[in-house]
């Protein structure tokens, strides 16, 4: 089921994907394309290196819910998940240096303390947050973790949700608890201060999924989950000294924030059974509902062409980018052209492509390839005339790489091919 924008409107779509589990996914980490992670309820994590057309379920030897899974590359993972069934309780974490084909445990050594987010800036130096406060730092790949100082506002000591670094000085922190405060933190020096926000400019509500445009210009995702004030979006300028909250006039949270490029935004409403996106950098926003009315909590994008969304009764949706227009005659070649689905994608070997010739009612020359990520052509799949009405093309990709690629349908126009429609993503295995 595809929900979302259709022909030219500016977003793209999400398409819930099958999935061998129906528990709740409470976390989702792809570090590429291809590669990505879901966790969730009773310590499951999944794993995908097909972008999404298989999933593998990986041995934790945890029981309690994954709350946060991170990879920094195809090998190097950390996850971290609750302890509440035996005394003292805490924080349990897993690291894999494989991908997750084997996680290792190893009990957070502070009882009592929960982490909520996990963010590596490369192999060694890495940060957790977590409540009922926690900013901690570790530089030796996760052997060891300290607290790290944070300013005596009132605000100071409230749950941390998530932590995004702009680069190795300036990074910034969101949480705080609903109905209370949300809270942001802020530091220029590499973790060696946080500050937390001014409380006369704190929202009512945590603060979730912050998005840094640069060191100074940072927004996060918030709001009031009951029928109160609705989703908000907090926002500074100045790199933090001045925060303002917004609200949207939207009923409901917003439990994540990503980006897929500098202008689309999305973020899930949780049980209000809908998402939100701006095509603005987070100017205005519009509301759709999820595929199959799904509780979506958590969304990421490892680039602009590729998203994921997990949530409850195993939800996991996949980011369809919208169509992209060619610079020849775009009414032209979207009223002539429509490229339907490849069959079997995923493929190992021959591929059926199928296509149609519409209006203006006579033949077109067409031109059908098979292009890598960046937009380079490696193959043709088939080029010449067509008359209007269904065509296909048989094509072997038994010689491509494992891996995704693009497949573009395009026409001439004034001697050079011009890409008339959206170019269709296929998934090659070997």
């Amino acid at each position: 089921m595809l929900i979302g924008g259709s022909g030219l409107r500016g977003q793209g779509t999400w398409e819930r994907i099958p999935m061998p589990t129906v528990q709740f996914l409470k976390s989702v980490c792809f570090s590429d394309s291809l590669y990505g992670w879901v966790a969730g309820d009773s310590g499951i994590i999944f794993r995908t290196i097909d972008g999404g057309a298989s999933w593998v379920r990986q041995e934790t030897h945890a029981t309690n819910d994954v709350e946060e899974v991170f990879f920094l590359n195809r090998r190097l993972g950390w996850a971290s998940t609750y302890n509440f069934t035996t005394l003292p309780y805490g924080t349990l974490l897993l690291k894999t240096t494989d991908g997750g084909e084997n996680w290792t445990p190893a009990p957070f050594p502070e009882p009592n303390l929960f982490i909520t987010c996990i963010l590596y800036l490369d192999s060694l130096n890495g940060w957790m947050g977590g409540e009922p406060h926690a900013l901690l730092k570790t530089t030796d790949g996760g052997a060891t973790w300290n607290a790290t100082p944070v300013d005596t506002s009132t605000l100071a000591f409230f749950p941390v949700l998530c932590i995004k670094f702009y680069n190795e000085r300036y990074g910034y922190a969101g949480g705080g608890r609903f109905d209370i405060a949300g809270v942001t933190w802020r530091t220029w020096n590499g973790g060696a201060m946080w500050y937390a926000i001014n409380p006369l400019s704190a929202p009512a509500d945590e603060v979730h999924g912050l998005h840094l445009f640069d060191s100074l210009h940072v927004m996060g995702a918030g709001g009031d989950p009951d029928l109160g004030y609705g989703v908000g979006m907090i926002r500074t300028a100045d790199g933090g000294l001045t925060w303002n909250y917004e609200e949207l006039d939207i009923p409901g949270n917003a439990y994540d924030l990503d980006f897929r490029n500098a202008r689309e935004a999305w973020a899930p409403l949780g049980p209000r059974q809908k998402m939100i996106y701006s095509l603005d950098s987070g100017a205005t926003w519009a509301v759709i509902q999820a595929p199959d009315s799904l509780r979506i909590y958590d969304v990421t994008f490892p680039d602009s062409l590729h998203g994921w969304a997990v949530g409850k009764d195993g939800a996991v949706l996949k980011y369809h980018p919208p169509v992209i227009p060619g610079t020849g005659d775009e009414k032209y070649c979207r009223e002539t052209l429509v490229l339907h689905r490849a069959t079997p994608n995923p493929a190992t070997g021959h591929v059926t492509f199928s296509f149609s010739v519409a209006a203006p009612g006579t033949p077109v020359r067409v031109r059908l390839s098979i292009n890598s990520l960046v937009g380079t052509r490696l193959a043709v799949v088939t080029e010449g005339v067509f008359a209007p009405g269904r065509h296909e093309a048989e094509f072997d990709v038994s010689l491509l790489p494992s891996g995704v690629y693009l497949c573009r349908m395009e026409t001439p126009d004034g001697g050079a091919f011009r890409m008339a429609t959206a170019p269709l993503r296929l998934v090659v295995i070997r």
